[in-house]
């Protein structure tokens, strides 16, 4: 029999997704509502199921989606940006990334209508601004930080005798030395960093995590990876999570000498958002096409000596690009 191309695992959870999904609303806060009506819209709902996993075995090809074409830049910068550890987006601004544009504009913007409305500024010119300045100008430092993000928990998560606890670090460590222990988990589900529950100074416009945590296991002489995400848009952000974390299980594989396995990724909440309908619709009309394969340069045997150019994509074919808006939830009401 021929083996089920692994991408079909992707489109059959779409298919769940609008076969059985619950229609559900989502909450924005003043401005991003504000942005809405400015552009004369509506803001979108979401179609969501509970509880689903899918799973790639890298031996198989890299599960970066081929029924559309998938930004594969700015998901190694996003994720050597990640495994710096750093919590400004500066850095990511100068690659010509612009993921997480929108989250560092909007603690901003809702601080200028508050305290300064003449210093209010629309997110391109804010992040013009950002891309202008140096580092370690005070505005990039006060206002590109959005505080709460996966690199800080993955590398500098903050203890309360005032450590930093670097938990990848960790777990390379552990897997180098003791491959068979099963407590190889990082995790980015820190309370003190969740809107409601933050202490002063610590809490920002970023929802909690979406990738709750992450667990390392070695089997049969292979290093697997399991991600737990509690909330997961299908369509624009799931195709970028399988890729990332993928490609997170390959370059840690390559530091322990262990082969890399299988990512396996399981979900709380995953949802499509109702103006990413049409666009589901037509990529479940595309058939895969063969995978790709992720080469990583050899002489690179520690995790934060890994760029860009250490990171190569060969034969990824795909079918054309589908875009979608980005919907940014809105994060909390201020109360602080």
């Amino acid at each position: 029999m021929t083996k089920k191309h692994p991408e079909y695992q992707y489109l059959e959870l779409l298919q769940d997704i609008i076969d059985n999904g619950s229609d559900k609303p989502l909450f924005f806060n003043d401005v991003v509502l504000a942005e809405y009506q400015q552009r004369g819209e509506a803001p979108p709902s979401i179609r969501s199921v509970f509880g689903r996993q899918i799973r790639f075995n890298l031996a198989d090809g890299f599960p970066l989606l081929t029924t559309k074409k998938t930004f594969w830049r700015g998901i190694v910068t996003e994720l050597l940006w990640f495994l710096s550890g750093s919590s400004n987006i500066k850095p990511l601004v100068d690659a010509n990334n612009h993921i997480w544009d929108e989250w560092a504009w909007k603690h901003y913007q809702m601080w200028a209508q508050k305290h300064a409305p003449a210093e209010a500024m629309d997110q391109e010119t804010f992040i013009k601004k950002l891309a202008a300045l140096p580092p370690t100008d005070p505005f990039v430092l006060k206002w590109g930080d959005i505080v709460t993000i996966y690199g800080r928990m993955w590398r500098r998560w903050p203890a309360q005798d005032g450590r930093e606890i670097d938990q990848l670090a960790w777990v390379i460590a552990g897997l180098k030395n003791r491959p068979e222990r099963k407590s190889y988990v990082v995790s980015a589900w820190n309370p003190d960093f969740i809107y409601e529950m933050a202490s002063a100074g610590q809490h920002s416009q970023v929802p909690p995590f979406c990738h709750t945590m992450f667990q390392f296991q070695v089997a049969d002489g292979k290093l697997n990876l399991g991600l737990y995400q509690r909330s997961g848009d299908a369509f624009l952000g799931v195709p970028f999570n399988i890729a990332s974390y993928a490609l997170l299980l390959q370059m840690v594989a390559q530091v322990v000498e262990i082969p890399p396995g299988e990512f396996v990724h399981s979900f709380g909440d995953v949802h499509i958002y109702s103006n990413h309908q049409e666009q589901v619709k037509e990529q479940l009309t595309r058939s895969p096409l063969p995978l790709p394969t992720v080469k990583l340069n050899p002489a690179i045997k520690n995790i934060d000596d890994f760029t860009l150019a250490d990171i190569e994509l060969i034969g990824y074919e795909a079918h054309p690009a589908l875009k979608a808006p980005v919907a940014n939830v809105g994060g909390f009401v201020n109360k602080k």
